[in-house]
């Protein structure tokens, strides 16, 4: 049965999560820290600002995903063959953004960037373990394996790239399109555009951008243009087969391959330019694309 028992409270298990990354963070942050590198007020705003921002998205979630099904006692659940895993290229995403995008504010906070680039990993991996435990909670799923070790994969790419280079040179990105599937199951992908980008893994896209050429100084392409390799599935009206009768399309995986644009190696003064690249850094904006499938090649005018 679906929905809360009579003796559930939610935000008791909200609270417990937010405990444990509070308490990951203090520990991370006060063996890693050096007084002479970090400004302890700027340091301060920023855990405010993230501990605001991880627990408004995790009430966020309860609200939006986990109210609607009933809950259990903690335990784990193999998920590795749903949706032939672009619900996996989409956790490995989500780490690697969140060590980024916390990677800039521990900058900000005065950290040297080796610092920043460990503290960014650690905490992009901390929140997504957060709602493993959400999920390991819940009688329709649990915590899954398959999703911490692409959780772990996306925090290592991003923080390898840094340790090894000082830069992303493969930058993992982010599109998504409305698809007709969310009219034919709404039970499952939502009826609106927020729970539709969520829950709809047909019209989500996760990207592998890179520049060109490896020695780039001498590039006569610009910096900041890339190419963008795009992984993508279609057809998928359940987690691991179309069960139905008018479920009768095929399920297939999308290869893609298109321009993209880094917005970090746009050259701009502006503070506010430069936050908003920051900030738009992980949506592969629309371009023209080629698609290979078991269905054979297809070209898009622009495929977002």
């Amino acid at each position: 049965m679906s929905g809360y028992s009579n003796t559930y409270d939610p935000s008791r298990k909200i609270a417990v999560c937010l405990f444990l990354l509070i308490l990951t963070s203090n520990m991370v942050f006060g063996k890693s820290c050096s007084p002479d590198s970090t400004n302890k007020k700027r340091l301060t705003k920023v855990l405010i600002a993230q501990g605001a921002l991880y627990g408004g998205s995790l009430v966020g979630l309860e609200s939006l995903w986990y109210s609607n099904y009933s809950r259990s006692s903690f335990h784990f659940f193999n998920d590795n063959q749903e949706w032939l895993q672009i619900d996996k290229a989409g956790h490995a995403l989500t780490g690697y953004t969140l060590s980024q995008l916390s990677k800039d504010t521990y900058l900000w906070s005065g950290m040297t960037p080796k610092k920043a680039s460990i503290m960014g990993s650690l905490a992009g991996f901390s929140y997504l373990t957060v709602i493993e435990i959400l999920d390991g909670f819940s009688t329709n799923w649990g915590a899954s394996i398959g999703d911490l070790a692409a959780n772990f994969a996306g925090c290592g790419l991003f923080l390898s790239q840094e340790l090894a280079w000082q830069e992303q040179k493969f930058q993992l990105k982010w599109s998504f399109h409305t698809t007709q599937y969310a009219e034919k199951n709404p039970s499952m992908f939502g009826n609106s555009l927020p729970v539709n980008m969520l829950k709809d893994y047909n019209g989500q896209t996760t990207w592998l951008s890179f520049h060109p050429m490896l020695n780039k100084e001498n590039s006569f392409i610009p910096l900041w243009l890339n190419i963008a390799a795009g992984y993508s599935a279609n057809g998928m009206l359940n987690a691991v087969e179309n069960k139905a009768p008018w479920q009768d399309t095929d399920r297939y995986r999308q290869y893609l391959l298109s321009l993209d644009i880094n917005w970090r190696k746009i050259p701009t003064n502006s503070k506010t330019l430069k936050f908003v690249f920051k900030t738009l850094s992980f949506i592969k904006i629309p371009f023209p694309a080629i698609e290979f499938s078991e269905k054979g090649i297809r070209t898009h005018g622009s495929y977002f």
